[in-house]
């Protein structure tokens, strides 16, 4: 008897999910390069319910999570050709394509957290959503990323003098690559998921990177040494393919548009608990966090940083209105 409510509940259920596959006309193709149940993925998670509701099932979301569909500057064009739909990809990769996106990612262009919110939610940052458009990409929301900061496998990296001669993985932006130049160590682009086999194997010390990705990824297994220098903290965007955009109706259009944005805060306070969760975890795995660090020679270091990218008058501008925000 138990058998047979157990496989009628299951064939019901059966039904009911084919009914809202039916039911939903076009499913969007999602890419992040995070695992499954990173807060990136369960925000998009969360705004594709939100989606369905707004369109009465007839837009959905899939996500393809831990890389599946490649890493972030594959993904990028691929949503650019339409071949995906949605991506959340780090503002970093943008940097040498769309130079709006440069500035957010300036190293210590930010004071804070708070900061980075009031700037991104406001006029500043939808400047920059809007800027997407010029390249086949509609700018839809943005996320946390946290403050990156370096580890390495080595030794403790309390001064710059400690970075000389060492080699850092960064994100394939040129912008970091010339951050890191300037600290005196040496920067080697490489792809998310190449890093823990890479400090492993000596190609490079360390990286650079926030709570939750130096703990999920597990690279602080193999790179003990986190310093909190937090020399970066870059936002993360969601985009959506223009192909795909241009295929949706005004009300699709502005139901993806909302519900991308009422992620946001879910996004954050998943944010904030994963980034308590993963520090007590690499804590209490024995990594050394180096708390008691001066940033300011790492800031003055950064000036040849900021006069060989913000060199237009525009985005001279939005660097003086970020810094006047209060």
């Amino acid at each position: 008897m138990k058998l047979t409510k157990t496989l009628t509940g299951m064939l019901l259920a059966t039904v009911a999910m084919m009914a809202t596959a039916t039911a939903c006309e076009t499913t969007l193709k999602s890419s992040d390069t995070h695992p499954d149940g990173y807060p990136t993925v369960e925000a998009v998670k969360a705004m594709g319910t939100m989606l369905e509701e707004k369109t009465g099932g007839k837009l959905c979301i899939e996500i393809y999570a831990s890389a599946q569909l490649g890493e972030e500057k594959d993904t990028i064009e691929q949503t650019q050709f339409g071949a995906i739909d949605l991506n959340r990809v780090s503002l970093g990769p943008f940097n040498n394509i769309i130079e709006e996106t440069q500035i957010p990612s300036l190293p210590y262009i930010f004071r804070s957290v708070d900061h980075m919110h009031k700037v991104m939610d406001g006029p500043i940052g939808q400047e920059i959503l809007d800027a997407f458009a010029d390249h086949d990409l509609i700018g839809l929301a943005f996320y946390d990323g946290g403050s990156r900061s370096f580890y390495n496998k080595e030794k403790p990296i309390k001064s710059m003098e400690d970075l000389k001669g060492m080699k850092f993985r960064v994100m394939q932006s040129d912008m970091f690559v010339d951050m890191v130049s300037a600290l005196g160590a040496n920067a080697t682009p490489l792809p998310y998921g190449e890093v823990y086999s890479s400090i492993q194997t000596g190609v490079i010390d360390g990286a650079e990177n926030n709570w939750p990705s130096y703990d999920t990824s597990g690279h602080f297994e193999v790179a003990k040494y986190y310093t909190l220098d937090q020399h970066l903290i870059v936002p993360e965007v969601l985009v959506m393919s223009k192909k795909s955009w241009d295929k949706l109706s005004a009300d699709e259009q502005a139901a993806v548009r909302e519900s991308a944005k009422a992620s946001v805060p879910v996004m954050r306070e998943l944010w904030v608990a994963q980034e308590k969760k993963s520090e007590d975890k690499v804590r209490a795995a024995g990594s050394e966090i180096i708390t008691d660090i001066d940033k300011t020679p790492f800031i003055e270091a950064m000036k040849p940083v900021y006069e060989k990218y913000v060199k237009s008058e525009k985005l001279k501008d939005m660097v003086a209105r970020i810094q006047a925000t209060e």
